[in-house]
């Protein structure tokens, strides 16, 4: 279980629930702090999350004493920066712009070139026959239809891994400064990422809808967005990573 932090008005996190167990019992994080994991209603004091590591202990204060190891932040006003609709426009078009080449490629090794050939010549063969130019387009298609299934595969694992790696976005999203995040703010599993791209298609074949309601949302959700529980912030993910700390250091817990 995850577990989040809350003190003077930021949130952290989030840390395993073993680890706060720890530190309640060594009395570095206090049994007043509160505490939040996904599927609870509202923040509960520590004491009643944990209330078995807490029962014998009289309450005391926090204290400075090391962590095990540098703690990750994230504050409850970067889990409110979320990316602006144009921001993200730009940041697909600049994907669009780096996958363009490569799936141009694939099409040509394909037989696109052959198909987009042969559908001219029937074209010319009869300008104007609405019958020719339908025999024509549904036999180009056909011949395409490997090369749209290779590409789609590409452009499906290419947003998949990228949000879902150390970067949590893509080239395009890295470039203007934005990832994609869980409801806590935290790194998407490859799962998750897998089922996120395919619910692109939804949001478009509503007439765009699901990408347009990014300017509106509370959160600056898309369809895909809601449907896949993530969110779109500023900041790009390796601001938001600890510092690793120095030997020999005291480092106070920040939660």
């Amino acid at each position: 279980m995850e577990v989040w932090i809350g003190r003077d008005g930021e949130r952290h996190g989030p840390y395993s629930d073993g680890d706060i167990r720890q530190w309640l019992r060594s009395g570095q994080v206090s049994r007043d702090d509160l505490g939040w994991y996904e599927g609870l209603a509202d923040w509960q004091p520590l004491s009643v999350l944990f209330p078995d590591e807490v029962r014998d202990t009289p309450p005391r204060a926090f204290t400075t004493s090391s962590t095990p190891s540098a703690l990750p932040q994230t504050t409850a006003v970067a889990l409110e920066d979320y990316a602006g609709f144009w921001k993200r426009v730009a940041a697909y078009i600049i994907d669009a712009i780096i996958l363009y080449i490569p799936n141009l490629l694939i099409q040509s090794m394909m037989g696109g070139d052959a198909a987009e050939a042969a559908m001219k010549q029937a074209q010319a063969a009869a300008p104007g026959d609405a019958h020719v130019m339908l025999a024509a387009l549904t036999q180009f298609y056909s011949a395409m239809m490997p090369a749209v299934l290779v590409i789609t595969v590409i452009t499906w694992l290419y947003f998949a891994f990228c949000e879902s790696s150390a970067w949590q976005a893509t080239i395009g999203k890295l470039a203007l400064g934005i990832r994609v995040t869980d409801m806590q703010g935290a790194r998407i599993s490859l799962p998750r990422a897998l089922g996120r791209y395919p619910a692109k298609y939804l949001s478009a074949f509503i007439l765009c809808i699901g990408f347009l309601m990014v300017a509106w949302t509370q959160r600056r959700q898309g369809l895909h967005d809601l449907i896949a529980s993530t969110l779109v912030l500023n900041g790009r993910a390796a601001e938001f990573k600890s510092k690793p700390a120095k030997p020999g250091s005291d480092n106070s817990f920040t939660a």
